[in-house]
């Protein structure tokens, strides 16, 4: 199976500022992604997930290290990677004056789309997420859990191989938290796509991620798939592989000690 991310040792360091040393959000970190998989990142806060999800994104650049998205390198070429992913971040990327037809007929335009191209596409989406009733409405007066799901058909638009998800379910209720998890499982089940997945739920986690990757003070603790972690720490669930691994130092060599 091709890889559709790939990175090495990567380092993003910030400059302290007012003689405070400066901090090291990531300290060579290195892990795949195969394609048409769903990756799941874990973490406490401040341990790097969201500073790698901004360098594969383009949206920042590594410190050294080199990573390439859908083939193509984060920083020799980033315009070909915006062109390939799609992004889901935390907060809602909708505009809640327009309805949610007109987002996502923007969201096309903006991508290059054409017109026809757009509609034919939004319209597909609204339904395949179950937004056509509420199309014509504005996004502003959507439920919490339309709203996240009208996030995920912006992002994917333009058709994108990589899907970036933020944290995409917090803040909603257990059924629509439900509810994308089931959307999220379908899209990479039949669209082929590979989600990338950051979240704090880990149960959420243990349903849809194919591998997991628990990251810490910038570094990878451990890697693998529900049932290899679970198996390797003697845990029945993934709250007891966290806690066997949560906290643990690295030796000389970047291993979990």
């Amino acid at each position: 199976m091709s890889a559709a991310i790939r990175a090495r040792e990567l380092v993003k360091t910030y400059p302290g500022g007012r003689g405070r040393a400066p901090v090291h959000a990531l300290d060579g970190l290195s892990f795949e992604v195969a394609a048409g998989t769903v990756f799941g990142m874990l973490g406490p806060n401040g341990a790097g997930k969201s500073t790698t999800t901004k360098l594969l994104t383009t949206l920042a650049v590594p410190s050294s290290g080199t990573a390439a998205v859908a083939g193509h390198d984060i920083v020799r070429e980033p315009a070909a990677v915006r062109a390939r992913i799609g992004y889901v971040s935390q907060g809602s990327a909708a505009d809640p004056v327009l309805t949610a037809r007109e987002n996502l007929l923007l969201a096309g335009r903006l991508r290059g789309m054409r017109a026809t191209e757009a509609r034919r596409r939004a319209d597909a989406l609204l339904e395949e997420l179950g937004l056509a009733e509420a199309a014509s409405r504005a996004a502003g007066k959507h439920s919490g859990g339309m709203r996240r799901r009208l996030d995920v058909a912006v992002a994917l638009m333009h058709r994108p191989q990589v899907l970036f998800l933020d944290e995409p379910t917090t803040g909603l209720d257990p059924e629509s938290r439900s509810a994308m998890w089931a959307e999220i499982s379908r899209l990479a089940a039949d669209g082929g796509l590979t989600v990338v997945l950051t979240t704090h739920y880990l149960e959420e986690a243990d349903r849809l991620a194919d591998r997991l990757m628990i990251v810490d003070r910038g570094r990878k603790v451990v890697e693998g798939t529900p049932a290899e972690l679970k198996a390797a720490a003697g845990a029945r669930s993934l709250d007891e592989v966290y806690a066997h691994y949560a906290g643990r130092r690295f030796d000389s060599e970047g291993a979990a000690a």
